[in-house]
């Protein structure tokens, strides 16, 4: 992926708050004790719980980069069964282990404000990770994927699989989105109607259920079996007898798998079904045709660009930031640094993997 180099945070504020580039520590306004962040010092990084590859693969990256980088590694995952008590308990660990910086995969972003407004105080410096945390002033940095490109993609690859799977239109279309608790699953979600909306004013897109608002199509954890209910529900509901279901917004792989087992039981079987992540068990399904598309970000490189930040500070270089709207947490726009996502279909996703054996190789086996 390629980071987006605007240029962000001024030198001047940068040296306000600290010769390293480390935000000043303190109340909710920001003011505060300054740290110096170097080479040896404890970096805490706490991840939500294991629930999809993405997940998996960011603890192994992340260790590999912060040591790599000259920095000692706390690397937690939430609970699955308790994800936001355990997260705030481990962040709190960080903090009094004495980390410099605590990197925050949130596993609910809206259930942290303490625990960023305590590590602000403690001198460390906090980056969201992959998810922006919420209505709160003590978040320094997010480093993520162009969150709202990616849903613009999804919707832009749902409509291509349609004209070329389907035909010309109308389309009866139904809409998922991920968990209300992730702070990504709105702005990917928005994203996406911000392609589909138009087409569905002008009747190219049917959502037969009506269901076309987040708080309808949300999916609760981001749990698989959970789309599959909803799925099997819609069916049940709205598709019977001869009517057909052309195509399914899906925002990750584990859901439209769990979509593509839902309507191959009720015999709706070849909807052009979107995803992301690029998860291994979706591969094969992309290259028969069974799945249209994902999104490919590559979490070694996102990893690796929550250390590269780290590392500038440490070496007192002003970090290279952009400023959207769509990384207002609420309470401010985050300085981000926004990595590329990639869509991929059958018909790039060689290409696309290149450099990733484990991704390419499955595509090259189709």
């Amino acid at each position: 992926m390629r980071k987006k180099i605007v240029a962000g945070l001024s030198l001047a504020l940068i040296a306000g708050l600290a010769l390293s580039g480390c935000s000043s520590r303190g109340s909710d306004s920001g003011s505060g004790s300054d740290t110096t962040i170097k080479k040896g010092d404890l970096i805490g990084v706490a991840l939500p719980a294991k629930t999809s590859q993405n997940w998996v693969l960011a603890g192994a990256a992340f260790k590999k980069s912060i040591e790599d980088a000259g920095f000692k590694a706390d690397i937690q995952y939430a609970n699955a069964g308790n994800p936001v008590p355990d997260q705030q308990s481990q962040i709190s660990g960080m903090i009094t282990k004495g980390a410099k910086a605590v990197i925050i995969g949130a596993a609910d972003g809206s259930q942290l404000t303490a625990q960023v407004k305590s590590a602000k105080s403690s001198g460390a410096v906090v980056i969201a990770w992959d998810r922006n945390i919420l209505n709160t002033t003590n978040v320094d940095y997010y480093v993520a994927f162009n969150n709202f490109k990616v849903g613009q993609l999804q919707a832009e690859a749902l409509l291509k699989g349609l004209k070329e799977k389907k035909g010309d239109g109308p389309y009866n279309v139904e809409l998922f989105a991920g968990s209300a608790d992730d702070a990504n699953a709105t702005v990917f979600f928005n994203g996406a109607m911000d392609v589909l909306q138009p087409k569905i004013d002008d009747g190219t897109i049917k959502v037969v259920s009506g269901q076309t608002t987040f708080q309808k199509v949300q999916t609760k954890g981001w749990l698989a079996q959970n789309a599959q209910s909803r799925m099997t529900d819609l069916l049940s509901q709205y598709y019977t007898g001869s009517t057909k279901l052309d195509g399914v917004l899906s925002p990750n792989d584990t859901l439209a798998r769990a979509i593509l087992t839902a309507t191959k039981a009720a015999g709706k079987e070849n909807p052009v079904v979107t995803g992301q992540d690029s998860e291994t068990a979706s591969i094969p399904l992309i290259m028969q045709g069974t799945q249209y598309s994902t999104i490919y970000k590559n979490t070694t490189e996102e990893a690796q660009a929550a250390i590269d930040l780290v590392s500038d500070l440490a070496d007192g270089k002003t970090p290279k930031t952009t400023k959207d709207k769509n990384n207002d947490n609420g309470k401010k726009i985050v300085p981000a640094v926004e990595l590329t996502p990639i869509l991929v279909t059958k018909d790039n996703a060689v290409e696309a993997y290149k450099g990733n054996d484990a991704l390419e190789e499955l595509a090259k086996k189709g």
